[in-house]
């Protein structure tokens, strides 16, 4: 398993055994959207606030989304679904573990909808990306989410953890979940759970004071971190929410202090 810590001590901070991920695959799901058009312009932001790692498709990683700047965990997505297809919660493997070694992944992740009438098919695939991952010593997130027809509410305890316990029983390293709300409720996830639990940004938020409070409740129910995309690289400032972000999941910033640090 040598490999595996090797590159996981490259998207998980050694210290405080936590990580800030962003995660910028948004462009296939739903096109060119704001702060994903000028990649190597939000990837230098984003990491110049201090991302722990930054998470996108093997196309932009070809294409060169560096070029400067200090270096930071790559983690490279599997799996895609466009908003155009007849269900936009099918997710199809579209990249190897194989290819992405050979583009210098320190990981690869994975999206499943559970709920999703094809979610037996996603479930395989992430048995046989596991596999492929122990192989290769690759870790593996797992983006483990509840949606479809027989799903009334995603960010239901119940379904929550649910999610990430089938994330951890198919052989992820880490698995992203959604928050459910509370301190007490996402503190039943992570009991849950027996690797890492990383929560979702989800869509935009209205205020900087609400994305600080979900991070804050997460991080004291016991998350590993946050993998947080639009709320990051949408905002009109990406590199001092990133460092915010960071400030609270390494060294413990109340709300108050990355406030000010954000407003700075």
């Amino acid at each position: 398993m040598i490999g595996k810590q090797i590159r996981i001590e490259r998207i998980i901070d050694r210290n405080s055994r936590k990580t800030v991920i962003i995660p910028m695959d948004h462009g296939v799901t739903v096109g060119p959207i704001e702060g994903l058009t000028d990649m190597r312009t939000t990837v230098s932001k984003i990491v110049g606030g201090g991302a722990n790692a930054i998470l996108m498709h093997k196309g932009i990683v070809r294409a060169g989304h560096r070029g400067q700047g200090k270096d930071v965990g790559l983690i490279v997505h599997l799996s895609a679904g466009t908003t155009m297809s007849p269900d936009p919660n099918t997710k199809e493997i579209v990249c190897t573990v194989e290819e992405a070694i050979k583009m210098g992944a320190d990981a690869v992740s994975i999206h499943i909808n559970l709920g999703a009438e094809t979610d037996n098919i996603m479930l395989r695939q992430l048995g046989q990306i596991s596999e492929r991952c122990m192989e290769w010593q690759m870790p593996l997130v797992a983006m483990m989410y509840t949606r479809g027809p027989k799903i009334k509410n995603e960010y239901d305890l119940a379904n929550v953890k649910h999610a990430a316990r089938v994330g951890a029983e198919l052989g992820a390293d880490i698995v992203k979940v959604v928050y459910t709300g509370t301190i007490e409720s996402f503190a039943e996830v992570v009991e849950g759970c027996p690797v890492p639990v990383v929560i979702a940004g989800g869509q935009k938020m209205g205020s900087d004071d609400e994305i600080l409070k979900m991070v804050d409740g997460a991080l004291k129910a016991g998350a590993a971190g946050v993998s947080i995309g639009r709320n990051a690289f949408q905002h009109k400032t990406p590199d001092k929410m990133v460092n915010a972000i960071c400030k609270m999941v390494h060294e413990g910033y109340s709300i108050a202090k990355a406030m000010v640090l954000l407003e700075s």
